[in-house]
């Protein structure tokens, strides 16, 4: 995941100074150099690591933090506010206009993602923000590029504007025309992209920006082409004046270099980000959000927009009352465990605050034990699992070879499911004095 080896050093970095009631200033040195190779070592540029370092020194002498009783605190703040401020401050996301179809040209190297991030960017507006969105095919150079965008309009049920191999100039003029005759609220034009940047490439987008003067030119950059994304970002904003970013495979790449240099080199900000292979999986960049996932604080503000979108609300809240009354059983273990998977279960974990970082065999063992609980409850009767107290030593032989695992997974599943039953039980007794039970402050899964 993004950012997941610098979010671990400068974790590290924070939990040694909790230790202390008192920073000295070689305490502090020492710990400025630490976080220097931490970014160094995630790819950011040194120009970029040698002004962060000055700037948290600089607000930490103004703070007097070496006179303070809890300088952890302060490092951490100053910390949080300076990678807010890398990575691009207080967002500002594209408004639509209101009375006319918004045109968002997409431009990059070919390779970055462009034509998928169209695609995602389209099911955003679609999706997300209740808009008609039209795509529109302009690279009529790399083979098969126009059927790609059709098959992905498809999937997210978005009308394709194509002519084929014409001019993609006039193409764009016809797109746009298309898109005020048809009321659309967006048109996103996939243009061509090359593998490295040339005359041609940029003529043609010049040409296609002055025929349509679209609303937003956004560059799609690879996070894992490192500080090259910056060269790339800096040429084409010469070329074209662009509105802004969409950083694709952000959540492939571990070190995260790209996203923390690219603001501070070019002036540019992130709009968009890949978080994922899926059609959904393109999120708003929340810079503060992000600084707060790579200190360990989480991101419950994502969280919660997360569980909006995904979880039926009156299902859950249904699920939650019957909980609390003690009135759960199989049925609703298994209703949770959907939508726990419709939030993409393991994507979430890092957004929840003070959640330890889970090994990658973890994991998979984690969600192995998720599906062998959803095979295990639906071998079962329906008498089965609204009564699991009826589920003795005959019926735990049927379920198992029903479902093909042993006696001792059935036996493992029900005690989870017991375990949650009495922990609901300690939570709505001490609810009413605002109080909950010790080992209840992480993250606890019921299954």
């Amino acid at each position: 995941m993004a950012f997941e080896s610098l979010g671990e050093k400068l974790q590290g970095i924070i939990k040694k100074l909790r230790g202390q009631s008192r920073l000295s200033d070689a305490n502090m040195e020492a710990m400025l150099k630490e976080i220097r190779v931490a970014l160094l070592e995630a790819d950011v540029n040194f120009k970029v690591v040698k002004s962060f370092i000055e700037e948290v020194r600089s607000k930490a002498i103004g703070q007097d933090v070496l006179k303070k009783l809890n300088p952890s605190q302060m490092i951490v703040s100053i910390v949080q506010d300076e990678l807010t401020k890398l990575l691009g401050g207080e967002e500002k996301t594209l408004t639509l206009n209101k009375n006319r179809p918004t045109i968002i040209l997409m431009v990059g190297l070919q390779g970055s993602g462009k034509t998928t991030s169209s695609a995602k960017l389209a099911a955003f507006y679609k999706n997300k923000e209740k808009k008609k969105v039209l795509l529109g095919a302009l690279d009529v150079y790399r083979p098969a590029a126009i059927e790609q965008l059709e098959i992905l309009a498809k999937q997210i049920d978005v009308e394709t504007y194509q002519e084929g191999k014409k001019d993609p100039v006039q193409i764009a003029k016809n797109a746009k025309k298309y898109a005020y005759d048809n009321h659309f609220d967006a048109l996103i034009l996939d243009t061509a992209g090359r593998l490295s940047i040339d005359e041609t490439l940029m003529d043609e987008l010049k040409n296609i920006k002055k025929e349509i003067e679209p609303d937003f030119i956004l560059l799609v950059v690879d996070a894992m082409s490192g500080q090259e994304a910056a060269n790339v970002a800096l040429t084409f904003n010469d070329a074209l004046a662009l509105n802004g970013l969409i950083m694709s495979k952000l959540d492939s790449d571990a070190r995260g270099g790209a996203a923390l240099s690219i603001k501070y080199l070019t002036g540019l900000t992130i709009k968009f980000v890949g978080s994922g292979e899926k059609l959904n999986d393109l999120e708003i960049f929340h810079p503060d959000r992000m600084a707060s996932r790579i200190l360990g604080m989480g991101d419950i503000l994502t969280l919660v927009e997360k569980a909006k979108e995904e979880v039926d609300e009156k299902q859950a809240k249904k699920i939650a009352h019957k909980m609390l009354e003690g009135d759960f059983n199989l049925d609703d273990m298994m209703s949770q465990m959907h939508q726990f998977n419709k939030l993409g279960s393991m994507a979430i974990l890092r957004l929840i605050p003070g959640m330890p970082k889970l090994s990658d065999e973890q994991k998979a063992l984690m969600k192995k034990e998720l599906r062998n609980f959803e095979i295990i409850i639906s071998s079962m009767t329906s008498e089965e699992r609204k009564n699991p107290d009826i589920i003795k030593n005959s019926r735990k032989l049927r379920i198992a070879k029903g479902s093909g695992k042993q006696v001792q997974d059935i036996n493992r599943m029900l005690n989870r499911f017991y375990k949650t039953k009495e922990m609901m039980k300690q939570m709505k007794g001490m609810s009413k004095g605002g109080k909950i039970p010790p080992g209840f402050g992480g993250l606890n899964l019921p299954f």
